[in-house]
């Protein structure tokens, strides 16, 4: 099993080259809020749970979203991998990530971040608002503190996978193809 972590800012490409790295790996997508979504809506104990948060305005703990996983991971029993999402974003759901996939006999192999100027971002985002409907692509100044906060929240990820040599920088420019191919090639150097 081949897991992965995919880094990237708001505007970078990264929905884009998911669903191109699942569909050539066979992972299955995890994201977070999905997840949550999914155990809301089938009202497992979880996501009854979360919601009650929720609901209150509260964060759902970590370990409730480590739950979700290790469900997901357990429903999933002949993946031939995983690609994290939105997950994790702390130093300490690192942790808890590593800590479950261990007993899941299996780790994160690499943890890909793709890298885009903020010039660029900016105006992939102010032309992407032109289309999504999304009110926070189309305010500048909101996309430049969206990608602060990016920052801000996924350096102490990077910092704690760097320790274990499993970080891999992509530069997100270029066309699609071009990144895709980046994205395999660090991939298939640890797949061999």
């Amino acid at each position: 099993m081949f897991n992965i972590i995919l880094f990237g800012p708001p505007g970078s490409g990264k929905g884009t080259q998911s669903e191109k790295l699942i569909e050539k790996y066979g992972l299955k997508h995890l994201s977070t809020g999905d997840l949550l979504r999914s155990e809301i809506a089938r009202q497992t104990p979880l996501g009854l749970e979360a919601k009650n948060l929720m609901d209150k305005g509260q964060l759902v703990p970590d370990e409730v979203v480590i739950g979700m996983i290790s469900s997901a991971l357990e429903a999933n029993p002949d993946a031939k991998g995983f690609l994290f999402d939105g997950f994790p974003r702390t130093t300490a759901q690192s942790e808890a990530l590593d800590k479950l996939l261990k007993l899941k006999q299996t780790e994160i192999g690499v943890l890909l971040a793709m890298e885009v100027s903020e010039e660029e971002l900016v105006k992939r985002l102010l032309n992407r608002g032109l289309t999504s409907g999304r009110s926070d692509d189309n305010n500048e100044t909101v996309i430049r503190a969206r990608i602060v906060e990016y920052k801000d929240k996924t350096t102490v990820v990077a910092n704690y996978y760097s320790q274990f040599d499993k970080v891999v920088t992509i530069k997100g420019e270029g066309t699609v193809e071009e990144i895709f191919s980046a994205l395999c090639s660090e991939i298939e150097k640890r797949l061999s």
